[in-house]
């Protein structure tokens, strides 16, 4: 199962927000993806390693 929370806990870190996730964009569906622990695509995984500035191990776990 893949799970988001790496990415919550990094944000928290980070002091980076979904507005900010938003403004350098990533869009509303994506973010409710994340929330859900749906599947997102490896681009989008490269993305938020660019916004946030972090690896993909901060962004997602498998269960």
């Amino acid at each position: 199962m893949i799970s988001y929370e790496p990415l919550w806990t990094t944000m928290k870190q980070k002091e980076i927000s979904q507005y900010s996730l938003l403004k350098s964009g990533i869009d509303n569906k994506t973010l409710d993806s994340l929330k859900k622990n749906k599947n997102i695509t490896l681009l989008t995984v490269e993305k938020l390693c660019r916004i946030i500035q972090c690896t993909p191990n901060d962004i997602v776990e498998f269960k």
